[in-house]
């Protein structure tokens, strides 16, 4: 039997975190006496790993300060989580459907994300979710995106080929991964790259709908 797989992004794409992201971000910024960015800049990073997502926001700074700043952000959000102060990561409408239309086509899931194992557990297990993926691959064991290890370490576990299998994600970085891994890129259009971006980076489907997904892959 010939195996399709179909990689999901997590943060705007599957669901929408970024009000947690962007509080933890300046709560980071401002644990380092520094300047806080704003939160358009701050939505226009999320995908990437830690250290590259502050090093993108502070090019100026040095990699000490990246690493710092990527430690404050972990604290801030832990400290969130224990204290029972994040805000709902609701999935996006119709994700939920989808997700379950594609299983029942014979689709095998996965997700490629540059949120953390622990973060990732808690959001799937919070929805329902920790059943529906057969591969998870996340920050914690991978250079970030748009570096092609996440996919390349989906497909190997899923047993797919390249040709067979389709990265769904919000942001250029999503659509940069997959073509270098050589999968075909889907852009979805409610998360924080717009569609000109997506388009720009590679992307060969726009979904404007998660109904509109499983024709993307077609």
């Amino acid at each position: 039997m010939t195996i399709r797989l179909a990689v999901f992004d997590c943060d705007g794409t599957l669901s929408d975190g970024q009000a947690n992201i962007c509080r933890a971000m300046e709560a980071a910024y401002a644990a380092g006496g520094l300047p806080v960015p704003p939160r358009e800049a701050i939505r226009g990073i999320v995908g990437l790993s830690l250290v590259e997502a502050v090093a993108a926001l502070s090019p100026e700074a040095d990699a000490a300060l990246h690493r710092a700043l990527a430690a404050d952000y972990k604290a801030a959000f832990f400290r969130m989580r224990t204290a029972g102060e994040l805000d709902a990561e609701p999935l996006y409408d119709g994700l939920a459907a989808t997700l379950d239309a594609l299983a029942a086509d014979g689709w095998l899931l996965g997700i490629a994300t540059g949120k953390s194992d622990r973060g990732l557990a808690h959001l799937l297990a919070h929805h329902g979710l920790s059943d529906r993926f057969v591969t998870l691959q996340t920050a914690d064991r991978h250079p970030s995106k748009p570096h092609p290890a996440m996919l390349e370490a989906a497909m190997a576990q899923a047993g797919a080929l390249p040709h067979m299998t389709a990265m769904i994600g919000d942001t250029s970085y999503d659509m940069a991964m997959a073509r270098a891994a050589g999968v075909r890129a889907v852009g979805v259009t409610w998360g924080y790259h717009d569609e000109a971006t997506l388009r720009a980076a590679g992307a060969q489907a726009i979904a404007r709908t998660g109904a509109q997904i499983a024709a993307c892959l077609a």
